[in-house]
């Protein structure tokens, strides 16, 4: 099946020429041109990924970003004419999984959207299922179960998860953490990974201040507890 994929982007030459270069690519396209449609259209369609531009009328990329991130796990790459790195800090804390800046062309769109996609549905070889205490962590899904209930995490946020439960009590830097979920474009944006393991002790612990599950080794990065 095609992957869904809904742009949402203010500029209607911008958003034909983006529409009509991705369904060749054999992409199954929605579009829209406000914050507002974006959000409807996301919850009604249920695509897999969204290409989100910052600047949108009625509702901003950024409000749009924070509201799916609360209701939904799908691929979020922001797109913007902003290059200014702490603008590309606030997008990938608030939930974005990738950044694009403009002019970009199609073809590097195409490829952004095809990586985050694999990101998404894991490795194709040999995908494990790891299971710690009451966690189950699907690879092969990108899916994780608490207790049999399932958790719903960003690709990114798996990501991460994975790669710090797969083996468990060795400790991850920031830097080598973000270099395995977003890529060697964003080393130097270390800090947001504290937002990513605040979301995901959010997610996972019952006590969020004391975590079991994903721990900090201060003055060094984080770890998967042992004792799980």
């Amino acid at each position: 099946m095609e992957p869904k994929l809904l742009i949402v982007e203010d500029e209607t030459n911008m958003l034909e020429e983006m529409q009509t270069y991705l369904q060749r690519e054999g992409f199954q396209v929605h579009t829209c041109q406000n914050g507002r449609e974006a959000l409807e259209l996301a919850q009604s369609e249920q695509p897999e990924l969204v290409v989100l531009d910052w600047m949108l009328p009625e509702k901003s990329g950024l409000d749009v970003c924070r509201e799916l991130r609360q209701v939904s796990n799908c691929g979020i790459i922001m797109v913007t004419a902003r290059s200014e790195e702490s603008d590309k800090i606030v997008g990938l804390e608030i939930g974005a999984d990738d950044y694009l800046t403009k002019p970009f062309s199609l073809r590097e769109l195409a490829t952004r959207i095809r990586a985050l996609l694999r990101r998404m549905h894991g490795s194709e070889n040999k995908p494990q299922l790891l299971k710690r205490d009451n966690l189950t962590i699907s690879e092969a899904k990108c899916q994780v179960y608490k207790d049999g209930q399932e958790i719903q995490l960003t690709p990114t946020e798996f990501k991460i998860l994975y790669t710090l439960a797969a083996r468990p009590g060795i400790v991850f830097s920031r830097l080598q953490l973000l270099k395995v979920a977003l890529g060697d474009e964003y080393m130097g944006y270390e800090r947001t990974m504290d937002s990513h393991i605040r979301n995901l002790r959010r997610k996972l612990e019952d006590l969020p201040s004391n975590p079991r599950y994903i721990q900090t080794v201060y003055g060094f990065g984080y770890r998967f507890g042992e004792q799980t």
